[in-house]
């Protein structure tokens, strides 16, 4: 078996008004992804996703050119069960036979950003494949799963502190959720404003639900220190990206200061600044995202280093359909797995890009049995909503 095509589509997928919201990102009117397909010459596809963006929205032009264009060509006549292989030929570049031989990596320059968001779509779709050409969930392949059903958060929260608990409770009926997250931060100003609509949050979902609040990393380490005291009392289950992922020390500062757990990882690439947040004892609960840090084979890395640390691993999972099913199939496996996020925005990147239906029951969520990733692409809809160069 062989690789014969690659092919990329910057996808961009209209947000209905009544269903858009504002964040620190501003007013997000469109959910965007690159999304890889990679067929093999014996006729099985597998599907990737790679992302240059935390959240939905983004321009994918430059990430999309860099796969058809620069890593395509280096796919084309490759098996593709070779996945370890082929990852470290896309890692260390011109380098990467040294780097074999050697015994460690000698990666290019520069990799990061889009170089390491194109090696997570090639990663994602090989599994699929070697999933499919086995016929075998993704699952099996990485040692088997630890529950048929895991638990999920309800991810959203944008509301005001008038609002924000009718928000959440909406959440919690949906899905019988027993954890949700709300955004804080930049969107607000002032830490005060942020700490009154979670104090608010917590007064209308009661003390049974966790309530976790994510910043964005648009706090300085002076004001999450601040927002951290104000909410001292609200019995918060974790602090997302309280400072910019660039300021690892200013986060283990803010951890060491407060009560709150601290989670983090979506902005972070490769199995090496993991490790650093691990040794500074930044976090408490690693979040990579597997279109971003480096697909399944680096995330599973990743959730091997939250075991050895002791910390806990829950996925960055506000993505399109190849980037959520890659995370369920990695926390089946991840003994340091312990809840799926599951967004509550607008996300048709999800529920109208493939055929089959996701949804939370009794606040859980369950592992896919189907063949690779689980999912049928509704290919049709993804034509219809590529963007053309």
């Amino acid at each position: 078996m062989r690789i014969k095509t690659v092919q990329a589509w910057w996808v961009r997928i209209p947000i209905e008004a009544s269903r858009q919201h504002r964040s620190d990102f501003g007013r997000l009117t469109t959910f965007d992804a690159a999304i890889l397909r990679i067929e093999t010459d014996d006729g099985v596809v597998g599907w990737g996703e790679g992302k240059n963006a935390a959240g939905s929205a983004g321009t994918y032009a430059g990430l999309v050119h860099l796969l058809n264009h620069e890593v395509a060509p280096r796919l084309i006549g490759r098996d593709p069960t070779d996945i370890t292989a082929i990852w470290e030929m896309l890692y260390n570049g011109v380098r990467h036979e040294s780097a074999s031989r050697a015994g460690h990596a000698m990666p290019e320059l520069s990799r990061r950003g889009l170089s390491v968001a194109a090696i997570s779509a090639v990663d994602i779709a090989l599994w699929d494949i070697l999933g499919k050409s086995l016929g075998v969930p993704v699952w099996k392949l990485l040692g088997g799963r630890k529950a048929d059903r895991l638990p999920a958060y309800a991810s959203g929260g944008w509301a005001d502190a008038t609002a924000i608990g009718d928000q959440l409770n909406s959440y919690i009926e949906a899905g019988g959720f027993r954890s949700v997250k709300m955004r804080v931060g930049a969107m607000d100003g002032a830490p005060l404003v942020s700490a009154e609509r979670v104090k608010a949050a917590r007064k209308g979902i009661g003390g049974a639900v966790d309530l976790m609040v994510d910043a964005h990393g648009t706090y300085t380490v002076a004001d999450a220190k601040r927002f951290v005291e104000l909410v001292r009392d609200c019995d918060l289950a974790w602090f997302e990206e309280p400072v910019i992922a660039d300021d690892k020390p200013g986060m283990a500062e803010v951890r060491a200061a407060g009560n709150v757990p601290i989670a983090a990882g979506e902005s972070e690439a490769t199995r090496f600044a993991f490790r650093d947040l691990a040794m500074l004892r930044a976090v408490d609960v690693f979040q990579p995202d597997p279109a971003f840090c480096g697909g399944i084979t680096e995330a599973m890395r990743i959730a091997a280093l939250a075991s050895a640390f002791n910390l806990r691993f829950a996925p960055h999972l506000w993505a399109g359909a190849p980037c959520f099913f890659s995370g369920l199939h990695i926390c089946a496996a991840s003994p340091a797995s312990f809840v799926i996020e599951y967004s509550l925005g607008a996300n048709p990147m999800i529920h109208d890009l493939v055929e089959d239906t996701i949804s939370v029951k009794d606040g859980m969520i369950e592992i896919p049995d189907g063949p690779g990733l689980g999912f049928t692409m509704n290919e049709r809809f993804l034509e219809a909503h590529a963007q053309r160069p």
